[in-house]
C-alpha cells in the first residue's frame, strides 16, 4: 500500500528530528484544528466521522491519498447558503461548498492481503473561487487527473451528483481545493470501510487482526509491517548485559531491573529510523490491560547505527544461520520459510525501557512467554479500539454522553467547564465541547477509535440523526411558534450536501467502519507492501507477468532489508530493473551462447563453452590472480557468473551468501583461500580448501518458481554493503535520485556507462513511491 495525506506541503518533506520516521504526517497534523471538526464527535454531540483540515495556504491543493477509482463526485460553480444573513449585504451568505469526490481504493498490505477502503473529500471549493487562486490551470486541461493540474472532468460544473464511471486517479493527483461549510474554511475528510470489506480484511482466515484486544496472543499470521511490539511478562529477566561471549562490542552495559509486580506486563515498541533503533514503553502494572505510557518520547538505543550494522550483528551472534538471525533482530521472530535456527540458538537480547526515566535493560524476546507482533496487528496499547453498539458512548437520542465518553477514554484532565448542572446556562453540548476541545490527550485517544455507525451523508439517516432537534425541548422544537419551518429548512440544507442515496452500493442507511483519517494513513504508511499495480508503475518497463511473478519476493526483501523505506525501495527497484532487464529472464548474466540465456534447473546450471570474454577459460572471471575466489582455468567463470537481483559474481561472494543462508558452514573451507600460497600454481596446492558449491543455480530464477532466492541475494548484498546508509542521506524532497551514482558505484563501479540509465530507473520509482510532487 502506498498512501499519503490529502495535503503534501513542502514542510513535510524533510525533518531535523531523527526519531521522526514520518515527518509528512507530523507536518499535516498541524492542519487539524482542535476547535472544530474533531473525530468522531461534533460540537453538538453527534457522530462526526471525519476531520476538518485547514492548511497554511489557500493554494494548497487537495490530493488523492492513494491510487483508486472515482465512485461519485460533484463539481459546483458557486457556493450555497445555509440561511444565515450576511450583515454587510443583508442577503443570505453564500457560505457552503457542496463539491466532493468519493474514491474507492483496492490495494494490498501483504501476500494475499487485499484491502478495500474509501476516502471522501468534502466541501471542495467552487469553480468561481477556484479561478481566483494564484495557481492557474492550463489552457487545455488534461483529460486525466495529474499531480500538477485538475482534470477536465473536475472543471465541468453541475449541481448534481455524478457517477465515477470507472475514472481512475493516482496518489498525489489533484482533486480540487479546500472550501468552506457554514462559513468555516476547511476540508472535511473521511476514510471508511464497508462492513463486508472490514470483515474481509480484519477477520480474514489465517490473518485475524487483534484490533483492540487487551490480551493479545502470538499471531499465527506472518503478516508483518511497521513497528515491532513486544509484551514482556514480569518473569522475564531484565539484565544490564546478556552475559554472552559477544557482549563486546554488541551489548554496551545498561541497567538491570524488574517490573513492579509479579502480575505486571511491559509493552514495548521498537523501530528503526535513519539507521538508529528507538523504543517506547507502556506499563500494565496489575496485568489487567490498563496501560500507562512510561516513555512518551522515543528512547534511542545506546548502540549507534544499530540498523546499519544488523548484518554484522547477525553474522556475529547467529553463525548457524545469520539470515534467520537477521530476521530475529529486525522483526523479533523468524518470518521466512524453512527456519534453520532452533530455540537453543535463537536468543534475541534487545534493549527495552522499563521505567518512567527511560532506563534501558536487556530482555531476551525469543522466549515463548514474550508475545511478538507488529503494526499489522493494531496493538491496543497504541490506542486502537473498536467502538460499536456494545460500547459507543451514546444516550437514548444517539448523542454522545459526556459521562460515557469520559469512562471510555479515561479520566484525563479536561478544561474546566465551570457552569454547574443546575444553572440555566448549563449546556450538555458545551460540557462535551470543553472536554474534547480543551484536551489534546482526549482527541489523541479518540483518534484510535474505529467506529461502527452510519454516514451523515446518507439522507436515509436524517430522521434518526437529527430527531432530537425537532422534539419540544430541541433547538427547532422550542422555535415552533416563531419559526415553524425551521427544521424543514435545515434538513433541506443538509440534503444539498448529502449524496450517499445516489451511490447504490452504499445507500440505504448502511453502517460503515470509520477511522480517524490521519490515524489510518499514518498507520498504513508503515506498510510498504506494494501491490502488483503499484510495483508496475514503479518499474514501468517491466512486463506485467514478471511484475506479478516477483511481487511477493520484492516485498519480502523490502521488509527484511529496507524497513519498507520508500527512498531505499526506489533505489533497489531502479538498480534491480537495470541488472535484471526489468525483471526479465532467469536473473543470470548472459554470454554469447544462446544457452546461457536459458533458465537453469534445480539440478543443472549452464556450463558453456561460450565466447563471451569473461566466461572463457583462463580469462575474465577465472584469469590468474582474480579477486573473485575463482580457480584459474577451471570453469568457475561460468559456474559463478553474475546471478540474482544484483548479479553477485565469483565463488567468494557465493560462499559468503551460502554461509549467510546456512547452506554452507564457515568451517568447511579456508577463509580467503585465493590468497593462500599455491592457489595459482598449476596444479594448485591440494591442501587449500576452497568453498565447494555445486548448486550455484540456487540463486537464479526458474522458468517457474524460485523467485525469492535471487531477490534475497540482492537484499543480502544491499545490507552487507550498508547501501541503506547512502539512501538515507537522500531526501524525498525531490524526485531526483541525488545519490544514485554512489549506489551504482557500490553495486558495479566498473559499469559507469550505465549509471545514467540506473538513475533514470530510480527516478521513475521515486516519483511513484515518494511524496514529492
Amino acid at each position: 500500500m502506498i498512501i499519503s495525506p490529502p495535503f503534501l506541503p513542502q514542510s513535510g518533506l524533510a525533518s531535523s528530528d531523527a526519531a521522526d520516521d514520518d515527518p509528512m504526517m507530523t507536518a499535516v497534523k498541524a492542519f487539524e484544528p482542535g476547535y472544530h471538526g474533531a473525530f468522531p464527535v461534533t460540537f453538538d454531540r453527534r457522530w462526526h466521522c471525519g476531520i476538518h483540515l485547514v492548511p497554511d495556504t489557500d493554494s494548497e491543493p487537495v490530493r488523492a491519498i492513494a491510487d483508486g477509482e472515482v465512485v461519485a463526485y460533484r463539481v459546483c460553480e458557486k457556493p450555497i447558503s445555509d440561511g444565515h444573513i450576511d450583515d454587510s449585504t443583508g442577503q443570505e451568505a453564500q457560505n457552503t461548498n457542496t463539491g466532493f469526490v468519493l474514491l474507492r481504493h483496492i490495494t494490498d498490505t501483504g501476500d494475499g492481503r487485499t484491502i478495500t477502503f474509501y476516502s471522501l473529500y468534502m466541501n471542495l471549493l467552487d469553480l468561481t473561487a477556484q479561478r481566483a487562486l494564484a495557481s492557474p490551470q492550463p489552457a487545455t486541461p488534461p483529460q486525466k487527473t495529474s499531480p500538477t493540474a485538475l482534470a477536465g472532468w473536475l472543471l465541468e460544473a453541475g449541481e448534481s451528483v455524478k457517477p465515477g464511471n470507472g475514472k481512475k486517479v493516482y496518489r498525489k493527483d489533484i482533486l480540487g481545493h479546500w472550501g468552506q461549510s457554514q462559513g468555516l474554511r476547511h476540508l472535511h475528510f473521511e476514510i471508511f470501510m464497508t462492513e463486508e470489506d472490514f470483515t474481509a480484511w480484519f477477520e480474514q482466515s489465517g490473518h485475524k487482526v487483534q484490533l483492540g484486544e487487551k490480551r493479545p496472543v502470538q499471531p499465527a499470521s506472518r503478516d508483518w509491517w511497521g513497528h515491532a511490539y513486544f509484551v514482556i511478562p514480569a518473569t522475564a529477566e531484565i539484565k544490564d548485559r546478556p552475559g554472552t561471549p559477544h557482549d563486546d562490542p554488541w551489548f554496551p552495559k545498561l541497567s538491570a531491573g524488574k517490573l513492579p509486580k509479579d502480575s505486571s506486563k511491559l509493552y514495548v515498541e521498537a523501530y528503526f529510523s535513519k539507521g538508529q533503533r528507538y523504543t517506547r514503553a507502556w506499563l500494565d502494572e496489575d496485568g489487567d490491560g490498563n496501560c500507562v505510557p512510561l516513555t512518551p518520547q522515543p528512547v534511542k538505543d545506546r548502540f549507534a547505527d544499530y540498523e546499519y550494522k544488523l548484518y554484522e550483528r547477525s553474522m556475529a551472534l547467529y553463525p548457524d544461520c545469520p539470515s534467520d538471525g537477521y530476521e530475529l533482530l529486525r522483526f523479533g521472530r523468524i518470518l521466512s520459510d524453512n527456519q534453520t535456527l532452533s530455540s537453543l540458538n535463537s536468543a534475541t537480547w534487545v534493549a527495552v525501557p522499563f521505567d518512567a526515566k527511560g532506563t534501558l535493560g536487556y530482555v531476551d524476546i525469543s522466549k515463548t512467554s514474550v508475545v511478538k507482533f507488529s503494526d499489522a496487528d493494531f496493538p491496543f496499547f497504541t490506542g486502537w479500539q473498536k467502538i460499536d453498539s456494545s460500547n459507543a458512548p451514546l444516550n437514548a437520542d444517539g448523542l454522545f454522553s459526556y459521562r460515557r465518553l469520559r469512562q471510555l477514554v479515561g479520566e484525563a484532565t479536561a478544561s474546566a467547564y465551570e457552569v454547574p448542572p443546575d444553572d440555566p446556562k448549563f449546556s450538555l453540548d458545551d460540557q462535551l465541547t470543553y472536554y474534547v476541545q480543551g484536551n489534546d490527550s482526549v482527541r489523541n485517544d479518540m483518534a484510535g477509535f474505529v467506529c461502527h455507525t452510519r454516514s451523515e451523508w446518507d439522507p436515509a439517516n436524517n430522521d434518526q440523526r437529527y430527531q432530537d432537534l425537532n422534539k419540544p425541548d430541541g433547538y427547532f422544537g422550542q422555535c415552533k411558534d416563531t419559526d415553524p419551518e425551521g427544521y424543514d429548512r435545515f434538513i433541506a440544507f443538509v440534503k444539498k450536501l448529502q449524496f450517499m442515496d445516489q451511490v447504490p452500493s452504499l445507500s440505504g442507511g448502511k453502517n460503515f467502519w470509520f477511522f480517524h483519517p490521519f490515524a489510518f494513513i499514518r498507520h498504513f504508511r508503515k506498510c510498504g507492501w506494494l501491490s502488483a499495480a503499484e510495483l508496475a508503475r514503479a518499474i514501468p518497463n517491466a512486463a506485467r507477468e514478471n511484475v506479478a511473478r516477483y511481487n511477493s519476493a520484492i516485498n519480502l526483501i523490502s521488509a527484511k532489508y529496507l524497513n519498507f523505506d520508500k527512498v531505499r525501495i526506489s533505489h533497489l527497484l531502479g538498480q534491480t530493473a537495470h541488472e535484471t532487464a526489468n525483471l526479465g529472464g532467469p536473473m543470470v548474466e548472459n554470454g554469447n551462447n544462446h544457452l546461457s540465456r536459458a533458465y537453469e534447473t534445480d539440478s543443472h546450471y549452464y556450463q558453456g563453452p561460450d565466447t563471451y570474454s569473461y566466461f572463457v577459460r583462463a580469462h575474465g572471471y577465472e584469469k590468474l590472480n582474480n579477486a573473485l575466489g575463482n580457480e584459474y582455468n577451471s570453469g568457475d567463470g561460468v559456474k559463478f557468473r553474475g546471478r540474482g537481483a544484483l548479479q553477485i559474481t565469483g565463488r567468494a561472494a557465493y560462499a559468503d551468501y551460502w554461509v549467510y543462508r546456512a547452506w554452507l558452514q564457515r568451517d568447511a573451507f579456508d577463509a580467503s583461500w585465493w590468497l593462500k600460497h599455491g592457489w595459482w600454481s598449476v596444479p594448485r596446492n591440494a591442501t587449500i580448501r576452497p568453498a565447494i558449491i555445486n548448486n550455484p543455480q540456487n540463486i537464479s530464477a526458474r522458468a517457474n518458481g524460485n523467485e525469492f532466492n535471487p531477490m534475497d541475494v540482492g537484499g543480502w548484498f544491499w545490507a552487507r554493503h550498508t547501501i541503506n546508509k547512502v539512501c538515507d542521506r537522500e531526501s524525498s524532497v525531490s524526485q531526483t535520485a541525488t545519490n544514485s551514482n554512489e549506489v551504482s558505484t557500490i553495486i558495479n563501479r566498473y559499469d559507469t556507462p550505465t549509471f545514467e540509465r540506473r538513475e533514470h530507473n530510480v527516478n521513475l520509482a521515486k516519483g511513484v513511491l515518494c511524496d514529492a510532487t
